[in-house]
């Protein structure tokens, strides 16, 4: 059983929220990509965030900083940052969470999402993934993205009852 989670290297695996900053600018510096300041902003929200974002709560919160952050300002950097993989789209809550390997190739990631407090972990086991891609191609189904969320509740909120 492979698991991503043992990944050592801060440069490809990061959680904290500073780290996750530094990676995408550095990224972004590679690639040649601009990293404006509203993007930016957005980022650090996204990485400050304790859950996943909302457009609409990232656009609130951008827009007691930044006059300019109207809602297609919002979308356009958010488009920005999911096209080049520096965050996860959470389609079934419709929220934004940074991706923990920033500056590796685009990937597909499980997700486990709380109903009750809204947390959402990558489950980082390439396993489940792999499996999934297998048996859909054993059906003769070309697998182009893979998003999978599964919900319930957290351990902690399991344990509150």
């Amino acid at each position: 059983m492979s698991h991503d989670h043992a990944c050592t290297d801060p440069l490809h695996h990061v959680h904290d929220a500073d780290a996750f900053v530094s990676e995408v600018e550095r990224v972004c510096d590679k690639r040649g990509l601009r990293l404006t300041p509203i993007r930016a902003h957005a980022l650090r929200l996204i990485a400050d965030a304790e859950r996943p974002v909302k457009a609409y709560e990232l656009l609130d919160l951008m827009k007691a900083t930044h006059d300019a952050a109207a809602p297609p300002t919002v979308y356009r950097a958010l488009d920005f940052l999911f096209e080049h993989g520096f965050i996860h789209k959470l389609t079934s809550i419709n929220a934004f969470v940074g991706c923990h390997h920033p500056g590796g190739e685009q990937h597909a990631v499980p997700f486990l999402i709380c109903d009750r407090c809204h947390s959402a972990t990558e489950l980082e086991d390439r396993q489940v993934v792999e499996s999934l891609d297998i048996r859909a191609r054993a059906l003769g189904f070309v697998p182009q993205a893979q998003t999978l969320e599964v919900h319930g509740l957290c351990a902690e909120c399991a344990k509150a009852g």
